[in-house]
C-alpha cells in the first residue's frame, strides 16, 4: 500500500483538508481493509476519482482510502447483458470495453470520469431518470467491506438485513463501507451514436410543458438561462433523444457503427484568472448559446460522448473558475410544486447569480435507498463561482424554500447545507442511520461531509484531536484545522 499525507478537495476545489491518503492494492484488498477498518484513526472514508463536487471524499486529520487500483473487469456475460467490475473502474474505462461490443450502461451522469463505487455511493442519475431510475436500480449485487466484515449484498437478498444494507449503501455516500466490486445490468445498443431532437423553449411555462410531454424520449435535459428575467424567465434549449439504430446512421458512420474512442479536445489552463466566469461573460455565453440553438431540429446524429459528457471534452474544466473554485447547487422539488421552481429561477435571476452551467431535468419515482437524492419531480443543477459576495444568503433562502416544499439538496454535490435542514430534506435519515450503525458500530467511517452535516447522527471529534490520537503526519498535521486553507498549497 502507498501512504502519504495530502491536501484534498472535491471537484469544486473548495474546502481543502489534510488527510493520510492510502492507495489500496489491486490484489486482495480485503486483507488490508480488515486492519484499516478496525480503528477509528481520526475517521476513514473511501475516494475514487475525486469527482464529488464538495467534501464527501475527504476527512480532515483522518484516512482516505483510494480505490483506483481496483479497476479490473471481472466478467462480461454478452448473452444476458451483465457485467461484473471492480469498484475503482471508471465509467470511461468500462464504456470503452462495452460500447464496441454493443452494450451501454443504463445510467450515466454528465461525466464518464467517475468510478463504479462512487456511482453507487452517490446513486448517480442521468438524463433518463424519468424512464430508468438511478444507478442503484441497475446494480444486481455488490461486494462491501465494512468494519463488521465483508459481505455480498443484493436488492433481492433473502435476508432482510442484507437488503437493508444494500439500499443503505446505494446513495450512502461511502459511509457504510468500501465497495469492492459490483454486478450491473446493461442495455444493448446498435451504435455509438444518439438520435437527438433539439428545440427552444421561450419561457418557464413553455419549458415545463415541453418537458412534461417527453415520455416518448428515453433521454431528456434542458439547458436553462438563469440570468433571463421577465417574459424570458426560464428560456431554455431542450435536447432529447434515444440510441440511434444502425440504419439511421450516415454512410461514414455506418461502416463502423460501434466505434467509441472519445478524447478531450481542449485543456483548461492551469492558472485561470480569478473572475474569468463572471456575470458579463456568462450573460454573453447564454445569449450566444440560446441564439445558436435551432428553434427545432429533429433526428440529428451525435456521438455518445457529445450528448452525455460534453464537459469531458475540456480536460480540467473545473480550473476555469480560478483559485476560489466553484460550488454546484443541485436541488429537487416534487411534482406539483412548480411554483417553487419558478421562484427559484426568479430569485437566481434577481441576484444575477452567474451560473455557467444550469440544467433542468425531470425525475421519476424514488428508489428504495433512504439517502438517494431523486424523487418524482424537477431537478435543477447550477455551477456557481466560489467566493461571490452575497451568494450565500440567496442559497440559504432557497434551501428554506425547497425544504418547505418537500425538496432536497444532492449530498454528492453539497458543500454548504445547514445541518438542521437535513432531517426534513431526507425524512428516512434515521432509518439509514440505524442500518449504518449495524455495519459500523464503532463509527470508523467518516468524512468532512459527515462531520459538517452530522450525517451519522453524532458529533465527531474535530480533526485536530483525531489526528493527534491516531498517528503523526507531516509537520503540523496534528494541529491542522478541519478545513485548512489551501492558499499557496496544492490540493488533489
Amino acid at each position: 500500500m502507498e501512504q502519504s499525507w495530502q491536501l484534498l478537495t472535491g471537484w469544486g476545489r473548495t474546502a481543502p483538508s489534510l488527510a493520510e491518503l492510502v492507495t489500496l492494492p489491486g490484489d486482495e484488498p480485503e486483507r488490508f481493509l480488515e486492519a484499516l477498518l478496525d480503528e477509528p484513526a481520526g475517521g476513514t472514508v473511501v475516494r475514487g476519482l475525486g469527482r464529488s463536487y464538495g467534501d464527501a471524499a475527504q476527512v480532515a486529520g483522518g484516512r482516505v482510502l483510494s480505490t483506483q487500483r481496483l479497476n479490473r473487469l471481472v466478467r462480461l456475460d454478452g448473452r444476458e447483458g451483465v457485467v461484473e467490475v471492480e469498484a475503482g473502474m471508471s465509467l470511461d474505462t468500462l464504456l470503452r470495453h462495452l460500447v464496441p461490443l454493443g452494450w451501454f450502461v443504463p445510467v450515466t451522469p454528465g461525466t464518464r470520469h467517475v468510478t463504479i463505487g462512487g456511482a453507487i455511493a452517490s446513486d448517480i442519475h442521468g438524463k433518463n431518470h424519468h424512464v430508468d431510475g438511478g444507478f442503484g436500480s441497475a446494480v444486481r449485487s455488490l461486494r462491501l467491506a465494512s468494519p463488521t466484515g465483508v459481505r455480498t449484498l443484493a436488492p433481492g437478498a433473502s435476508d432482510a438485513a442484507d437488503r437493508e444494507a444494500f439500499w443503505a449503501t446505494v446513495g450512502g455516500m461511502g459511509l457504510t463501507g468500501v465497495i469492492l466490486a459490483a454486478t450491473l445490468s446493461l442495455i444493448p445498443v446498435e451504435t455509438a451514436s444518439i438520435r437527438v431532437d433539439t428545440e427552444r423553449a421561450n419561457d418557464f411555462d413553455d419549458l415545463l410543458a415541453r418537458l412534461e410531454s417527453d415520455q416518448s424520449y428515453r433521454y431528456s435535459v434542458a439547458w436553462v438561462d438563469c440570468l433571463a428575467r421577465g417574459r424570458q424567465l426560464g428560456r431554455a434549449v431542450l435536447t432529447r433523444g434515444d440510441h440511434a439504430r444502425r440504419d439511421e446512421l450516415p454512410a461514414r458512420l455506418a461502416r463502423s457503427p460501434l466505434d467509441f474512442a472519445p478524447r478531450s479536445r481542449l485543456h483548461a489552463p492551469p492558472g485561470a484568472p480569478r473572475g474569468l466566469l463572471n456575470r458579463a461573460t456568462v450573460a454573453a455565453f447564454n445569449e450566444a448559446w440560446f441564439r445558436r440553438a435551432p428553434r427545432r431540429e429533429l433526428g440529428r446524429i451525435e456521438p455518445l460522448s457529445t450528448f452525455f459528457h460534453p464537459l469531458d471534452g475540456v480536460e480540467g474544466w473545473n480550473r476555469l473558475y480560478g483559485p476560489t473554485g466553484f460550488l454546484q447547487y443541485q436541488l429537487v422539488v416534487p411534482l406539483g410544486t412548480e411554483a417553487v421552481l419558478r421562484r427559484v429561477l426568479e430569485r437566481l435571476a434577481e441576484s444575477r447569480a452567474a451560473s455557467f452551467l444550469a440544467v433542468l431535468k425531470r425525475f421519476g419515482p424514488a428508489d428504495p435507498a433512504p439517502l438517494s437524492f431523486p424523487l418524482a419531480g424537477w431537478t435543477l443543477a447550477l455551477d456557481l463561482p466560489g467566493g461571490r459576495a452575497g451568494l450565500a444568503p440567496v442559497l440559504d433562502e432557497l434551501d428554506e424554500l425547497l425544504t418547505a416544499a418537500g425538496g432536497r439538496i444532492y449530498l454528492a454535490k453539497d458543500s454548504r447545507l445547514a445541518p438542521r435542514l437535513l432531517p426534513a430534506q431526507y425524512p428516512r435519515l434515521e432509518e439509514w442511520r440505524a442500518v449504518r450503525q449495524r455495519l459500523d458500530p464503532r463509527n470508523v467511517l467518516c468524512s468532512d461531509l459527515c462531520r459538517r452535516l452530522d450525517l451519522a447522527g453524532h458529533r465527531h471529534p474535530r480533526a485536530a484531536a483525531a489526528a493527534g490520537r491516531a498517528r503523526p503526519g507531516p509537520a503540523g498535521a496534528a494541529e491542522a484545522s478541519p478545513l485548512p486553507t489551501a492558499r499557496g498549497r496544492r490540493a488533489q
